[in-house]
């Protein structure tokens, strides 16, 4: 089976420790040079990873780095025991609130953006979380 890493470019990679490690709780891990930090705390490590705006994301590539709001269909989900407290905490951080708090049938979420432009939601679960809705 294969393990997961998340990466994550960011422009200013001090600010991007503070907001993750301030909004989220995680902690850093291991540095690599002056270009990338590790974040634990999350099920899988998450690596911020120094990516200066315009530049390109792969070789050959067309399109350039940017970090105002973007959509993307993949983003990380957190999921919290108190979506509450963690919004504050992550509003205070500097994440921007893209909508009101909504309830579903297996518990609680809110859409926000982290100060890069990459859209996070927290997740709280009530009852039985997810397997409320699976079908499978």
């Amino acid at each position: 089976m294969p393990s997961l890493l998340v990466n994550v470019d960011v422009d200013d990679l001090a600010a991007a420790e503070k907001f993750y490690t301030s909004a989220l709780g995680l902690t850093a891990g291991r540095r690599f040079g002056h270009g990338a930090v590790e974040l634990l705390g999350a099920e899988a490590p998450i690596y911020l990873l120094q990516a200066e705006t315009g530049t390109a994301p792969f070789a050959g590539s067309n399109d350039r780095r940017r970090y105002q709001r973007h959509w993307t269909p993949i983003h990380l989900d957190f999921v919290v025991e108190d979506l509450v407290s963690a919004l504050a905490r992550a509003e205070a951080a500097g994440a921007r609130r893209e909508g009101k708090i909504e309830d579903r049938a297996w518990g609680r979420l809110v859409v926000l953006a982290d100060p890069f432009g990459h859209g996070l939601c927290l997740l709280e679960f009530s009852g039985r979380g997810y397997d409320a809705v699976a079908t499978g």
